[in-house]
């Protein structure tokens, strides 16, 4: 998949200025190098409310700001996503960018639409800094958190402040006050999930869209999360070898419900007046570059002529789509290493047998009759089998895609949106994750379907 987009699931270390270099004075250059910089859409000559505006702002301007995402993160790391996260209502809420609003607003000639997105990444990595110089400001420890309780008060209150000033006390604000707090436990070592767990306590959903919160309301916070804080919710460091995540998707894999997933596939062949996949290559991978786009259409037509002809799934195949993909002279080989994906948080190991053992699980994408999966289940777990054995060195997600794209076209099934299933990571350890994807390939397919009603 293509890295989750939103901002507000980024954890410290992956925003962290410490951990990621940057250079102000090189922005404008990185932002007009990439691919959609050269691709910046033509604005309709319609009113801000006419429905013609609206369709383009949700559809082609929407697309052009994701690929623009996609490719600053490719550039400097996920911590890059966060230019969007504009003030109030606009492309994520509650955010601390004011550079940058929509792609209604914001997307106009090319040279100012591009010179917003300097602003608007310039303008979030300031902030990402001004957090850490605050955060480094109250250098406390967890081990002392009994002498420390009024520094780590004053810190809270003195965030919450910073946070409702930035971003104006709009619609939810209170999103990335949580997050900052958060982000500033776990830089002295309280262990995520826990500093969550009491940021949440602490605000118990007392704050609000467009009202920013008083000063009694902030002290009741701030004390609520120092007196939470105990020794024992830090964690020691990390000195082992990341977790095989491969294991862990192998493990949630045989536990996933399958058989409840939605069951859109049931009523035969769908072919839709449009071609989804075809029109979300031509338009993300397009804008994030031309080449790459042309290899994913060719590989997507030797897919459907696979499909067509009844071929079973296996890594055989698919390395057949990869050379299409990456434009390769030979079809690529097996990787040969551990590969890592979400930068490096997840590692998936690699054994004389993975890769017969890709072609067992790819095999069971296969109908075998009345009592099959449904086959939005098993295009969803198709889908994520290649995601977490991650065969190739490169290209993984769109070989992904392609997997799940085949699985539906085995049976005569096309879909006339894919957005979902493109925009959102999905986790090896995370059994719900594996549903959801279901979910949003029999949501496509009922949507598809009601079009040709």
């Amino acid at each position: 998949m293509i890295p989750d987009m939103a901002p507000a699931y980024l954890d410290w270390d992956e925003v962290d200025p410490a951990r990621h270099p940057f250079d102000a004075e090189e922005v404008t250059r990185v932002v007009h190098s990439l691919g959609p910089a050269r691709r910046v859409p033509r604005r309709p000559d319609v009113p801000v409310v006419d429905a013609a505006m609206h369709a383009w702002s949700s559809g082609e301007a929407k697309l052009w700001a994701d690929a623009m995402s996609h490719a600053l993160v490719e550039h400097y790391g996920r911590w890059a996503v966060g230019w969007r996260w504009s003030h109030d209502e606009g492309d994520f809420d509650g955010g601390p960018v004011g550079s940058w609003c929509c792609p209604r607003d914001s997307v106009t000639t090319p040279e100012e639409t591009l010179g917003r997105v300097v602003a608007a990444v310039t303008e979030w990595r300031e902030w990402l800094e001004s957090l850490a110089g605050w955060f480094e400001a109250y250098p406390l420890d967890l081990g002392a958190v009994e002498d420390q309780r009024i520094l780590w008060e004053r810190a809270a209150r003195n965030l919450i402040l910073q946070v409702s000033d930035r971003t104006g006390s709009g619609s939810g604000w209170y999103g990335h006050c949580h997050q900052v707090l958060t982000w500033f436990l776990s830089r002295w070592d309280v262990a995520p999930d826990v500093a969550d767990d009491l940021v949440e306590q602490a605000i118990g959903g007392r704050f609000r869209s467009w009202t920013g919160p008083d000063a009694v309301l902030v002290d009741d916070v701030a004390e609520r999360l120092a007196l939470s804080l105990r020794p024992g919710d830090g964690v020691p460091p990390t000195t082992g070898p990341v977790p095989d995540h491969l294991q862990r998707w192998l493990a949630v894999r045989a536990t996933v419900p399958w058989q409840d997933a939605p069951d859109g596939g049931a009523a035969g062949p769908v072919t839709p007046a449009r071609d989804g996949a075809a029109e979300d290559i031509r338009a993300f991978d397009g804008a994030v570059d031309p080449a790459r786009a042309e290899g994913l259409l060719a590989a997507l037509e030797v897919m459907r002529a696979d499909a067509a002809r009844g071929a079973a799934l296996d890594f055989e195949l698919l390395r057949g789509w990869q050379q299409h993909v990456l434009d390769t002279p030979q079809p690529p080989p097996f990787r040969s290493r551990p590969a890592f994906a979400k930068g490096g948080r997840e590692r998936y190991g690699i054994d004389p047998d993975t890769r017969s053992r890709l072609d067992a699980c790819l095999a069971e994408s296969a109908s075998n009759g009345p009592r099959s999966l449904p086959l939005a289940a098993r295009a969803a777990r198709a889908c994520l089998d290649v995601c977490f054995f991650h065969p190739f060195d490169d290209g993984n997600a769109r070989a992904a895609f392609l997997a799940l794209l085949f699985v539906l076209a085995r049976e005569d099934v096309a879909l006339g949106r894919v957005f979902l299933l493109r925009r959102v990571a999905f986790h090896a350890g995370n059994a719900e994750d594996a549903m959801t994807l279901a979910r949003y390939v029999d949501s496509h397919l009922a949507e598809t379907r009601r079009a040709l009603a």
